[in-house]
């Protein structure tokens, strides 16, 4: 039950699958549409050298690796950040599979099957593996070789499994094929980036040069004359300057398809009159709470966001907010409706005792079709138990459903009320917390029956039995609608940029101007939810266009495409303020070096004056100081002290936010003596991933891909 659970809890995109289907749904227009963008195949989420990616197997990705994460993180819903992240890492474990495959089978480079089968079951276990949760022992947490190999047979043969149980066997057997398939793109990634590191080898003078870089540092006493100090009008840049410039850093400036989007977004916020009816509603739900004419559980699963739990929990459970009322007052009483987080709540203490918070215990798990059958077998079972006939540990080894329970002689661990309540069920939390230490007990359930043995119970403690009801102030559909009916006007009589820009102050409105959007994005500024706006800009929109009302969650949106970005690269004109205050700045530095050269200096003192400037010093500077203190980045300044002789006077050097002149008066050597084999040995294996990782990125790079996403996410 135990494995079950665990796999029932992370398993089952149902929902996310009917939201993508949705999405295919909803721009099939869109598909049929004779634009360029939308020419390729419909079911094609992209296309790598040839290699389709289908939307069907991207689907069945996302589907696999939404589970891990939500097992990862312990959930049953993912955020919009984690859906996006899921997405997007499916799309790059895609597209890196076929342009690897693609590469090492040029090379003749595979992953056989024998060398998988070692990974998984073999002597060379891959970390991934260890990973994986399902082969975690239960007690410890740690990978445990016998318990992956039986659950790996468990997952081989689902049509074996009982009846009820396959559906979430078959989810935890996606789920490890997924695992499967990551493992074997793993080594192929390790396996090609072994090749293009040992062919890389660090020779003696880089690793000396690494050596005396982080091993000696400098003191310095410096004198520096800002930038800021030349007014911009005294210099001059060419067009014919930034162009040159401009052909030097091209690569720097490559760009991918963007549109450029002013919008408009209004939140969708409840009115006075939806807050005035909030209030009603939760103060006639405290009358009846009061007047208790209905069962609480009724009451608070009619009224409430939070259904009730019927079950008795201690001060930790509980937020500091309850427990300050709960531990002052008598059971009955009622504290609210309280207005926070634009919800109104109301608490009511059910009930108080002292008892164990926590129960240490055995359990056995009994399933079967046949309902007579099973009666008679678990009746059997506990009769001999209860005469001493047979160990519960050997029971639940031979017998027991679930896995945990199995694995370890029926133990199960220390369960809370609200644990039992939400894993076996309130037939099982209500005996166990009723029973004596170490008698047994059959417990009759929805799927079958336990035996079950309370072997420890924690001291006794206060705990409570609280009815909880959380309201959430929403918009009614009137004011739904007339939020909505307003911006509509708006956007009738303001068809325009700029009619919208003349408008829409004294219409209460603010434009958002030049937020600039790709195709990969999902979100619109800081707008959650708002793919579907950026789906609109790449679909059919045509420069000026002002969309219809986008609902995004809790705001609407309108956008207005204002421009857009092609593939290749910016030009000239796009960069040119970047080149021009790059070059700016670089003349500033020519003209004070040469008016301070023309003054023929001899001391630091004296630059320090001819600067309008003072002298001050840094200690430890070495060849690798990211950020010099007090001076800032400054990677020429680093090399130049690094270089400069002891106690010598330096040029002046030009550097990223002034011009500078130093001393070094002091060198530091630190740490044990140069061992080249060992400076060697750190070079390479920093080496290994940077480059085996740039190797991948480049293919991937290389290669020619056409992205769809757009269409589907």
């Amino acid at each position: 039950m135990a494995t079950l659970e665990k796999i029932r809890k992370h398993g089952g995109l149902l929902v996310v699958l009917i939201g993508l289907a949705l999405v295919g749904f909803i721009v099939q227009d869109g598909l049929n549409s004779a634009s360029s963008y939308f020419r390729p195949s419909q079911d094609e989420v992209a296309n790598v050298d040839g290699s389709v990616i289908h939307y069907n197997e991207y689907l069945e990705r996302i589907e696999e690796m939404g589970n891990v994460y939500k097992m990862q993180y312990g959930t049953n819903t993912l955020t919009d950040e984690q859906n996006t992240q899921v997405r997007q890492s499916v799309y790059n474990s895609m597209v890196q599979e076929i342009v690897l495959n693609e590469t090492l089978g040029k090379i003749g480079m595979e992953v056989t099957p024998e060398e998988l089968f070692d990974m998984i079951q073999g002597e060379n276990i891959s970390p991934l593996v260890q990973q994986f949760p399902l082969f975690a022992d239960p007690q410890t947490g740690v990978f445990n070789k016998t318990r992956a190999l039986n659950i790996l047979k468990l997952l081989e043969n689902v049509d074996t499994a009982p009846v009820e149980s396959r559906a979430e066997i078959e989810n935890a057997r996606k789920l490890w094929l997924f695992w499967e398939r990551n493992i074997k793109l793993q080594r192929m990634q390790d396996k090609y980036m072994a090749l293009l590191t040992k062919a890389i080898v660090a020779n003696p003078i880089d690793a000396k040069d690494a050596y005396e870089s982080s091993a000696e540092s400098s003191d310095i006493v410096f004198a520096m004359q800002s930038y800021s100090t030349i007014p911009d009008s005294t210099v001059n840049v060419s067009n014919s300057e930034i162009k040159k410039l401009y052909d030097q850093r091209k690569e720097q400036f490559k760009q991918k398809p963007a549109r450029i989007l002013d919008y408009i977004a209004v939140d969708i916020a409840p009115s006075e009159d939806d807050f005035e009816k909030a209030i009603k509603e939760i103060e006639k739900v405290k009358e009846d709470m009061v007047n208790a004419t209905r069962d609480i559980a009724e009451i608070v699963n009619e009224a409430s966001e939070v259904p009730y739990v019927d079950a008795y929990v201690s001060e930790s459970a509980l937020d500091p907010d309850m427990v300050s009322f709960i531990t002052k007052v008598d059971t009955g009483e009622i504290d609210g409706p309280i207005f926070k987080d634009n919800s109104y709540r109301l608490l009511k203490l059910v009930d108080k005792k002292n008892a164990p918070d926590s129960l240490k215990i055995n359990d056995i798990v009994l399933t079967s079709q046949d309902a007579a059958q099973l009666k008679n077998f678990a009746d059997s079972l506990f009769a001999l138990l209860k005469s001493g006939g047979a160990k519960f540990n050997e029971i639940a080894t031979q017998y027991s459903v679930d896995q945990q329970s199995s694995e370890n002689g029926g133990d199960i661990g220390w369960l809370t009320e609200i644990t039992a309540l939400r894993r076996y069920g309130e037939e099982f939390k209500n005996e166990v917390f009723a029973a004596p230490e170490n008698q047994l007990v059959l417990i009759k359930a929805s799927y079958g029956y336990h035996i079950a043995q309370v072997v420890e119970k924690t001291k006794s403690v206060p705990k409570y039995k609280v009815a909880y009801v959380l309201q959430q102030v929403t918009p009614s559909s009137k004011t739904y609608g007339s939020i909505y009916n307003s911006l509509n006007q708006f956007i009738t009589r303001n068809n325009t940029l700029e009619k919208i820009n003349a408008a829409a102050k004294e219409a209460g409105y603010e434009v958002i101007s030049n937020t600039k959007v790709m195709s990969t994005d999902h979100t619109l500024g800081s707008i959650t939810d708002s793919r579907q706006v950026i789906r609109w800009a790449f679909e059919n929109s045509s420069k000026g266009e002002v969309s219809n009302i986008f609902e995004c969650k809790n705001k609407f949106v309108v956008a207005i495409r204002t421009g857009s970005m092609a593939d290749g690269y910016q030009s000239v004109a796009q960069v040119a303020p970047i080149l021009k205050s790059e070059l700016l700045l670089k003349k500033k530095g020519e003209k004070i070096v040469e008016e301070l050269k023309s003054q023929k200096l001899s001391s630091l003192n004296d630059y320090a004056q001819a600067m309008n400037s003072r002298m001050d010093t840094v200690k430890f500077i070495r060849m690798n100081t990211p950020r010099i203190a007090n001076i800032g980045m400054e990677p020429v300044l680093n090399a130049k002290i690094t270089l400069a002789p002891l106690n010598q006077l330096s040029e002046p050097v030009i550097g990223t936010n002034g011009v500078y002149v130093f001393s070094v008066y002091n060198r530091n050597k630190e740490g044990g003596e140069y061992n080249e084999a060992q400076e060697v040995s750190t070079l390479e294996s920093a080496n290994t991933y940077r480059t085996g990782y740039q190797a991948i990125q480049k293919l991937v790079e290389d290669a020619k891909i056409r992205d769809n996403r757009i269409r589907f996410d």
